[in-house]
């Protein structure tokens, strides 16, 4: 075939290749066309926020324009949160307007001195009579039956110390009303040592002879006013104090025991503390020996009543202090004036 022929034998296609070839030059890569990819639609997804994070989305909602409030706040969508105890609607019963009950029920007087007279005043509605009881560390004791309004005279106690109480009471089961009035009571007496007891004392301190001495694990006291013998444990046992009748006689019963000699430096006591102590194993094995012979002085005693209605005791020591015994032999103390 001759060139021409060739030529005309190349298809069209390849022959404008051809010619392309021939004029860039050897230096040009060639390049081979390749099929177009197809379009493949992506789709665009909701705007999201990225777990753990405070994300911005990517569409930022149109606000709602905000309305001015003045009355009851909005309710959410879904209700009020629960709470974790219900609260149940309270139903409140109505007074009954026929009820007994007290206007006012007082004294004209701030306080009263023991043993003096104290008027007492009030006034009840809805009912024709009353109750007045005088209390007694709570406990209803005298009973005065008045009208429904007026006034009362009450005589006082000379003991009566702190307060005194009054109960004033009308009608009768669910129908009934009362009310206290508490009047303070004036401290007639003083305190025969300092500091004092906030307590009132039951009376004036009474002066007498004491008998003291004491011991390996204590001391006893003599009172020649009340006759008793007081023996101060302090072993740590209870009771902490006992009190015992003094029966010695000194016309008939020995001051000492005249077959015993203590320890060099230590004392048997004699007379009346000596009379208890011979005779009563429990006061000797508690308190021991004496460590020093008694001492006889002119001194005093005094009490306070507590709320209880047991008794508080002073006693004067020899020694310039004054000792505390409370009550039942519970506890005492040795109380230091400045």
């Amino acid at each position: 075939m001759s060139y021409a022929g060739a030529r005309r034998a190349l298809p069209l296609s390849m022959l404008i290749f051809a010619l392309l070839l021939s004029g860039c030059g050897a230096t040009v890569v060639p390049v081979i066309p390749t099929s177009q990819p197809s379009h493949t639609p992506t789709l665009t997804g909701a705007p999201t926020r990225t777990s753990g994070h405070d994300a911005t989305p990517s569409v930022t909602p149109t606000p709602e324009p905000v309305t001015p409030t003045g009355g009851p706040s909005p309710t959410p969508l879904f209700g009020a949160p629960s709470t974790s105890l219900a609260v149940l609607p309270t139903t409140t019963l109505a007074l009954n307007p026929n009820a007994p009950r007290i206007e006012f029920f007082t004294t004209d007087q701030l306080s009263v001195a023991p043993g003096d007279t104290l008027t007492l005043y009030w006034s009840t509605r809805n009912t024709t009579s009353a109750n007045i009881y005088r209390l007694e560390r709570g406990v209803r004791n005298q009973l005065w039956r008045v009208a429904a309004d007026g006034s009362l005279s009450v005589p006082t106690r000379s003991s009566d110390r702190g307060t005194v109480e009054f109960l004033l009471s009308v009608g009768d089961g669910s129908q009934t009303a009362e009310q206290v009035l508490t009047v303070p009571v004036a401290c007639p007496d003083t305190w025969f040592f300092g500091p004092s007891p906030n307590d009132c004392p039951s009376g004036p301190a009474r002066e007498t002879i004491l008998i003291e001495q004491p011991f390996e694990r204590g001391r006893m006291i003599y009172v020649q006013e009340s006759n008793l013998i007081y023996a101060l444990f302090n072993d740590g046992f209870t009771p902490s104090w006992i009190v015992l009748e003094n029966r010695y006689n000194p016309a008939t019963d020995a001051e000492n025991e005249p077959g015993f000699v203590p320890p060099e430096g230590l004392y048997q006591p004699v007379r009346q503390l000596g009379f208890v102590w011979r005779g009563n194993d429990v006061v000797r094995n508690r308190l021991g020996l004496g460590i020093q012979p008694d001492s006889n002085v002119q001194g005093f005693i005094q009490s306070a009543n507590t709320a209880d209605g047991d008794t508080t005791l002073y006693i004067a020591s020899s020694d310039g202090s004054v000792l505390q015994l409370l009550p039942e032999g519970s506890q005492w103390q040795i109380i230091t004036p400045p």
